[in-house]
């Protein structure tokens, strides 16, 4: 299989913004925290199961911890493999359907500083319309193979033939048949945005192509670090080093997106907006649910790309040099990460070398190109 290569450079230091509010050093230790009106109910999502009031016991017999979020699962699901779903991100793709029952969404460039988020499922047999679908970049792939998951996509650029036809990589490419099975398109909307899958007609397509559901012995047994929802991890025991975070703006790093994360102390969950390009200012919503997407947990990883012609980028998914980082409870710490190989998971330590322990939810990591900043406050 095609490895990538890495370089790295540090781009959050104490003479940058890289993840600073737009009138404070992201080092100082003492920012002015800023409040943020909370979304109508309606916004709101129905199921609080992120929040539990205790997890010493599974809810019924024969559930288990969820290695993507630490939520109570049946073993049923937590054995299966997760699918891994490409989808765009600018305006004309609006609204995604099915994105908030995603557990871990990635979010990186592509060309034309648009971006694409890579939806992780974990329990993914019974979705119902989900999309739209678009193609596949490499640095997608690699982020998908830590979870060992099937990725769904449209096709892909040339560069990217070679880590296609790798004897472990197993994909489910409309551009092929009968892959394309698994898809459908709405004719409602414009192509190339509507193409959608189901969970039956993922399965059908798993089943026909005799990829295994059970996990392959590729990927780490166990990805991140979580504690309980009974002993909620607030970052205080890092002291000033935990700086306020309730607003997480992505626009300089996300031009075209420019989303934007506001925390709720009501529920403890960050909740997504954008400010597209041709679009207006406004939440996130799931045109399945109606439901705004929202998270526990935000990863912001810097990360070095390189372009490969005609506006490709490559990001170097693997490195342990790198920083970013890590938001949860409405306080933020700066973090660095660590991949040592293609199906290994990217770890996140604190500035002690400590691993960083996440709380239960849904996680929502943004991958920052070199040169590009965010700010927080």
């Amino acid at each position: 299989m095609k490895k990538l290569k890495f370089t790295f450079i540090l781009i959050i230091s104490v003479v940058t913004l890289c993840a600073c509010g737009p009138q404070n050093d992201a080092t100082d230790s003492n920012p002015e925290p800023t409040g943020s009106e909370s979304p109508p109910d309606s916004l709101h999502p129905a199921d609080s199961s992120t929040q539990p009031e205790d997890d010493s016991l599974p809810p019924r017999e024969g559930m288990v911890h969820s290695r993507l979020t630490n939520e109570w699962v049946d073993k049923s699901v937590a054995d299966t493999r997760p699918i891994a779903v490409m989808m765009p991100n600018e305006q004309n793709a609006q609204p995604h359907y099915s994105l908030s029952k995603a557990s871990v969404i990635y979010e990186a460039n592509v060309e034309g500083r648009m971006t694409r988020l890579l939806a992780l499922y974990e329990d993914w047999q019974d979705l119902e319309k989900t999309g739209n679908v678009r193609s596949l970049r490499t640095y997608f792939a690699y982020w998908a193979f830590e979870w060992d998951a099937l990725i769904l996509h449209i096709g892909h650029p040339y560069y990217v033939d070679e880590l296609i036809a790798a004897p472990d990589t197993q994909t489910i490419n409309e551009s092929n048949y009968p892959d394309s099975e698994a898809f459908y398109r709405d004719e409602s909307r414009s192509r190339p945005h509507n193409a959608y899958v189901t969970g039956e007609k993922i399965l059908n397509a798993v089943n026909r192509k005799g990829y295994p559901l059970e996990y392959r012995g590729l990927a780490d047994d166990s990805h991140f670090q979580f504690t309980g929802p009974s002993a909620q991890n607030t970052l205080e025991q890092y002291g000033t080093a935990a700086q306020s975070a309730v607003y997480i703006d992505m626009s300089g790093c996300y031009p075209v997106t420019r989303c934007y994360f506001e925390y709720h102390p009501e529920d403890g969950l960050y909740y997504r907006s954008q400010y597209l390009s041709g679009g207006s200012d406004g939440p996130h919503i799931d045109g399945a649910t109606g439901e705004q997407l929202c998270f526990k947990n935000i990863l912001v990883q810097n990360t070095k790309a390189r372009d490969l012609g005609d506006g490709y980028l490559a990001f170097d998914c693997t490195d342990n040099t790198e920083d970013g980082w890590f938001f949860t409870n409405g306080k933020g710490i700066h973090v660095t990460w660590s991949k040592s190989s293609d199906y290994g998971a990217t770890r996140y330590y604190d500035d002690n070398g400590k691993e960083i322990t996440l709380n239960t939810g849904k996680t929502m990591i943004c991958i920052v190109q070199a040169g590009d900043n965010f700010t927080f406050r």
